[in-house]
């Protein structure tokens, strides 16, 4: 960094100390590995713990991307849900294919699931709409994710606008809200190591199989 630069964190470090990732130990599926991973770390940090990167990129390829939270996970994919008219929404309408990435800090373990993206069937996400506590239903239904709103007042009047219009709390499910799954296609386990000589592995889908390859760190 230079002179001008404001701040300067070369000096800034801390070692990764934790039990090693052996191939010998991993499960021939990811998903199961994933879901072993994932019940360590929602028993380590239960709040934290579906917290996922989301990283798009429009058709252009700029790159953008943001915290969200994983709802389920399966054979089918890995789902989260959100306004369809946002951001990630519009790019992934324009180019469906995103990477998730989780970071267990303290476990010293990230996760890295790369693949394709398809919207949820309405009925999904309808279903979890209704599921939701009644302020994020409003928030949800009153906000249109990612455009440009002149105040914070605005936005409250809307949910107070339809707080007054739904006073039992029965706000309708939106067209524009709903969910989404990726697909993977390839996923790479991360552990901390000593001396920065991390244990990477990595999950390609091939025919039709899992293949695993170890990378350097």
């Amino acid at each position: 960094m230079s002179q001008s630069d404001q701040g300067d964190f070369k000096a800034l470090r801390r070692e990764y100390v934790a039990q090693p990732l052996r191939r010998e130990e991993l499960a021939a599926d990811p998903l199961v590995q994933f879901a072993q991973w994932m019940e360590t770390a929602t028993e380590y940090s239960p709040d934290d713990a579906t917290s996922m990167t989301l990283a798009t990129a429009s058709k252009s390829g700029m790159p953008s991307a943001r915290i969200v939270l994983l709802k389920h996970f399966g054979e089918q994919g890995f789902a989260w849900y959100t306004d369809y008219r946002s951001r990630k929404g519009q790019e992934l309408a324009e180019n469906p294919q995103a990477e998730l990435m989780f970071y267990w800090y303290g476990l010293e373990r990230q996760v890295r699931i790369q693949g394709r993206v398809e919207k949820l069937p309405a009925e999904q996400g309808r279903k979890y709409f209704n599921e939701r506590p009644v302020g994020s239903r409003l928030s949800a239904a009153a906000s249109y994710q990612s455009a440009v709103v002149d105040s914070r007042e605005t936005l409250e009047q809307a949910v107070t606008d339809l707080q007054q219009q739904y006073p039992d709390g029965d706000i309708p499910h939106p067209e524009f809200w709903g969910g989404y799954r990726l697909i993977p296609s390839h996923i790479e386990f991360w552990q901390g190591r000593e001396n920065r000589l991390h244990d990477r592995f990595s999950y390609d889908l091939v025919d039709g199989q899992w293949h695993i390859d170890r990378l350097s760190p």
